[in-house]
């Protein structure tokens, strides 16, 4: 099953920057306040169905990969019914100094970035800010000039079209707005995107006259295509809050959640706990430290906050952030979103028509900022239905089960990934040691 991994189109390249009880789950019962050092109360796996032997499987597994050299470090958290049930860490922060990964190890979470910015949104979507079907050029005017690529001439010169239509809200948060991400160079919008200046703006404004003067890839509405959308949603939360995106980020979702290390930029203070990056070396044939645009910059705040892919975030801080959308929008007390808000935002928008021609695998749709199961049969996953997820470049990933009331998150830092598709490789290790879904 592909939650995330054929979504993000090969991860190692999923995010590009601007520098500068089921039946519960969703009204979301408050949970016990009590907070433990990972941001959740524990118990047994036992006492909530889950089996301690079979669970060991999934340890033994990741473990096994770090063994193996194809990642430095894995760090997981399993959670059910609002309880911490199982983390595991293994391996290394940093090759060099043998400092190993720990549960407080910050991480970035490159495209994982995009739920929190999704919520952001939806936090003004509440306050009747914006709506789903309304013109995205209601809120980004200079976006009614776009043109669509059709192809090159005999000249080799771009053939392009005007826009039949401005794209809607909802297609922007579905990425089904026509915009692109510059992730390859072997069609002519991608490598537009690489070669211009979009990815060096000072801020994220003039990151939207860059993009004015870029082809979309498709006319808005016609396919699911990755892009710049979320990058896009950062500027609106801006526009429309009056706020940058971190300080509206800091006051109305991490502080309230008491997500202490999640922003971004990582300060001096805490720089010691970040995990360091690393990549895979064709060459080499192994792990070395990563180099190049991808690794961005976290010693201090970039004046163009990436809603796409720029956060970095703990173990910790990221659970308190699934469970709160797990219990429907709230948390300790903390009401972040409405529970029928979260639904909306974890349920498919795309047509049949774009699930079609949609690389997202059989049974998956696509949501608000985040993928969802429609068929756990046809998308061969043992998750539940209404199971929704994203992964970050650097290998990070996650899924929300509102049906069985779980929660999961893994965290490493290679790009690309281990190259061993950990979220269907752990999803199956984790359900098949559910054994009595009742509890």
């Amino acid at each position: 099953m592909t939650i995330w991994r054929n979504s993000v189109l090969a991860a190692a390249v999923a995010v590009l920057a601007f520098s500068g009880p089921a039946a519960q789950a969703w009204p979301g019962k408050p949970r016990a306040p009590a907070v433990s050092p990972l941001g959740l109360p524990r118990a047994t796996p036992e006492s909530v169905g889950f089996s301690s032997e079979r669970l060991a499987k999934l340890d033994a597994t990741l473990n096994g990969i770090v063994d193996s050299g194809r990642m430095p470090g894995v760090l997981t958290l399993l959670a059910r019914h609002g309880k911490i049930i199982a983390v595991n860490a293994h391996g290394v922060k940093d090759v060099a100094t043998g400092a190993p990964i720990t549960e407080d190890t910050i991480f970035r979470m490159y495209s994982q970035t995009k739920p929190v910015t999704g919520v952001a949104m939806m936090i003004l979507y509440e306050e009747g800010r914006w709506r789903l079907d309304e013109p995205v050029t209601k809120y980004i005017p200079e976006f009614a000039g776009l043109k669509v690529f059709k192809g090159v001439d005999a000249d080799g010169k771009p053939i392009l079209e005007p826009i039949a239509r401005a794209a809607t809200m909802r297609e922007l948060m579905t990425h089904t707005a026509g915009f692109a991400y510059g992730l390859v160079a072997d069609n002519y919008v991608d490598k537009a995107y690489q070669e211009s200046a979009l990815f060096r703006q000072p801020s994220l404004k003039e990151g939207m006259g860059i993009l004015t003067t870029l082809p979309l890839a498709s006319q808005p509405g016609e396919q699911w295509i990755y892009s710049v959308a979320v990058d896009i949603q950062g500027y609106i939360v801006e526009k429309l809050s009056g706020q940058t995106l971190p300080d509206f980020m800091r006051s109305r979702i991490f502080a309230p959640l008491q997500m202490n290390d999640t922003d971004f930029w990582t300060p001096e203070a805490k720089r010691g706990r970040m995990a360091s990056l690393y990549m895979f070396s064709p060459r080499e044939r192994k792990i070395v430290p990563a180099e190049g645009f991808m690794v961005l910059p976290v010693d201090k705040l970039p004046e163009a906050a990436n809603g796409g892919g720029g956060l970095v975030s703990t173990l910790r801080d990221y659970t308190r952030f699934a469970q709160m959308l797990l219990n429907g929008g709230e948390l300790d007390g903390v009401r972040i979103l409405a529970p029928g808000t979260v639904k909306l935002m974890a349920s498919n928008h795309l047509t049949d028509l774009q699930l079609a021609k949609a690389p997202l695998g059989d049974g998956v749709g696509f949501g608000l900022d985040v993928a969802v199961v429609m068929d756990p049969v046809k998308a061969g996953t043992l998750a539940g239905k209404g199971t929704y997820s994203w992964g970050g470049a650097a290998g990070t990933w996650f899924w929300i089960d509102p049906e069985n009331d779980v929660i999961f998150l893994g965290m490493i830092q290679v790009l690309g990934g281990s190259a061993a598709r950990l979220d269907e490789l752990s999803q199956a290790l984790v359900y098949q040691a559910l054994v009595d879904p009742s509890k």
